[in-house]
């Protein structure tokens, strides 16, 4: 594992690539990234542990996500559409929206602070059930209160420190 080959394969356009490199980019870049956060990734070096690519190991991990993920269908829509779109009796979707305060983590304009309440309406015409994990704040308490709450107290680690913060989520269900 080397931050120059990190930042090469950052700065490739993974359109110029094959399948199996686009996917062998990744995992170089989620395993060896700070955090294992692939986007806006940053070089992680941990002092008390080795390299955490290896890539003798990249063929039986393709071979295992490829077995994990046979049969999955991915859908890459609108919350909202997705929600109408897949909406029926007996069907339980698991929702993890950003975090309050975070809604530009995952890319610009991909969520808004408005979407809580876009959310909220969807959720309380489901014919189906739900489960939502998200942080424990008033304004996500009052958007959802229509909800049943449950409390759950949660530490945040980044790079598998024993030590963290600790933090309030709420698991809201209907």
């Amino acid at each position: 594992t080397t931050r120059a080959e990190f930042a090469r394969l950052v700065a490739t356009d993974p359109d110029t690539l094959t399948d199996l490199e686009r996917a062998a980019r990744f995992l170089y870049i989620q395993r060896a990234a700070f955090g294992g956060r692939p986007r806006g990734p940053i070089f992680g070096v941990s002092t008390d542990r080795p390299g955490r690519f290896d890539i003798s190991q990249v063929g039986p991990m393709l071979d295992d996500l490829h077995t994990r993920m046979s049969g999955v269908v991915i859908e890459c829509l609108p919350y909202g559409e997705f929600i109408r779109r897949y909406d029926r009796p007996g069907t339980l979707f698991y929702l993890d929206p950003p975090y309050l305060g975070s809604e530009g983590d995952y890319g610009p304009d991909l969520f808004k602070r408005s979407d809580f309440q876009g959310i909220a309406d969807a959720l309380s015409a489901l014919q189906g059930r739900f489960i939502m994990s998200i942080n424990d704040t008033p304004e996500i308490r009052d958007v959802f209160s229509g909800f049943s709450f449950e409390e759950v107290s949660v530490t945040y680690t980044v790079a598998r420190k024993a030590t963290g913060s600790r933090a309030g989520e709420l698991i809201i269900t209907g």
